[in-house]
């Protein structure tokens, strides 16, 4: 963090480099994680124990393989559940808070979620697929740390042949995008080849604005972590109907119940919805 402020000293834009209350926040979120996290990987850590003793193999940690195969499991799953985290409106009411900074920096990095219960259970496949569970929090761990590094302003593109394979500063920024253009894009951990193989790839073509589509107008650190619940909850008691219960718990972001007898052009039908990712106000 300190390289990196060092490197945007005396950089025009105020939305670049550091903000003190958004760092701060950020700070205090990864902090907090950290023990909550810890704490729900130990529980994790024992189920998936219990998961790897009923596998019909082993894979050998000893063999090089099995790391380069572990390495490209976490790294697909990362991408599944991180598309998931973007697409469904429970999921997305966790992950919110690590999108909801106006700036990029290696401070947004750190703010991470209090709520990783989701996010735990997409590693479930690998113990019963014999991968031991120390080896795949391993594994995470390494993808974690590769992910940090790709939070910040200060590297510009890197060459071509990095870029194709591989996330980067420039492909993570558009992640992180509020712009219309960038919303839903660009999910992969440390392969980016995820996102060109499933059609969610986007390059960066111009500086992004980061942020939500509606941003929360809050520095309180716990209403950044828990406002998406609350407005969820909110939808949640505005209706009586199972089918829009399901709709606003598991559609995406910025989903709406359709009214019956009402005709398309008063519904809007003939325009797609633009919830993005980072919809927060009204999803």
């Amino acid at each position: 963090m300190v390289l990196e402020i060092a490197a945007l000293r005396g950089h025009e834009d105020d939305r670049t480099g550091y903000e003190k209350v958004d760092a701060r926040n950020s700070l205090v979120m990864g902090g907090v994680s950290v023990f909550i996290s810890g704490a729900a990987k130990f529980a994790a850590l024992i189920a998936f124990a219990a998961l790897y003793v009923h596998a019909p193999w082993r894979l050998d940690p000893r063999n090089p393989w099995s790391w380069v195969a572990v390495m490209l499991g976490v790294d697909m799953l990362w991408y599944l559940y991180h598309r998931v985290s973007h697409r469904v409106r429970l999921v997305w009411a966790a992950h919110q808070v690590h999108h909801n900074s106006r700036y990029f920096n290696y401070a947004t990095a750190l703010r991470q979620k209090w709520n990783p219960w989701f996010e735990l259970l997409i590693w479930t496949p690998l113990p019963l697929l014999g991968v031991p569970p120390w080896m795949v929090f391993t594994a995470w761990s390494f993808n974690l740390i590769y992910q940090f590094l790709v939070h910040t302003e200060a590297v510009g593109k890197l060459p071509r042949w990095y870029e194709f394979v591989f996330n980067t500063p420039s492909h993570h920024r558009v992640h992180h995008a509020s712009d219309p253009e960038y919303l839903d894009r660009n999910y992969g951990g440390i392969l980016i080849l995820w996102d060109r193989l499933f059609g969610t790839f986007r390059a960066e073509t111009f500086r992004p604005t980061y942020g939500l589509t509606t941003n929360i107008d809050s520095t309180n650190v716990l209403t950044l972590q828990y406002y998406q619940f609350g407005a969820l909850w909110r939808d949640l008691r505005s209706t009586r109907r199972v089918r829009d219960w399901l709709g606003y718990t598991f559609g995406p972001p910025g989903w709406q119940p359709t009214l019956p007898d009402t005709p398309p052009s008063a519904r809007g039908d003939e325009q797609p919805l633009t919830p993005g990712p980072a919809e927060v106000a009204n999803e």
